[in-house]
């Protein structure tokens, strides 16, 4: 969460992009992180995960004290910044010939 709020989208969040997709695969999962945990997360998981991330934080933006417009369009950045991410994630899961 941290990474997309910061919105610092440079070559070293591209590459953490693409690191985190390979260690929820079975191609990298469980090797860097020194765990023990299923084999490989599938990919139907990885779009179905935008929604309940999108929707929670919400309520964090309100508190803030920002007008409603303005928590929309933080709201809606968030929401963008999630697709981009999830895409990246996905494609060690779809090779690089279709992604």
């Amino acid at each position: 969460m941290l990474e997309t709020a910061a919105a610092n989208y440079d070559q070293n969040w591209l590459d953490y992009q693409f690191e985190i997709g390979r260690r929820h695969h079975r191609s990298g999962k469980n090797r860097t992180d020194q765990v023990d945990a299923v084999e490989h997360i599938n990919y139907r998981y990885l779009p179905t995960l935008i929604y309940p991330i999108f929707s929670t934080l919400k309520p964090f933006l309100q508190k803030g004290g920002h007008s409603e417009e303005d928590v929309e369009k933080m709201h809606h950045a968030w929401l963008k910044s999630l697709l981009i991410q999830v895409t990246l994630w996905s494609r060690v899961y779809v090779g690089e010939a279709d992604f």
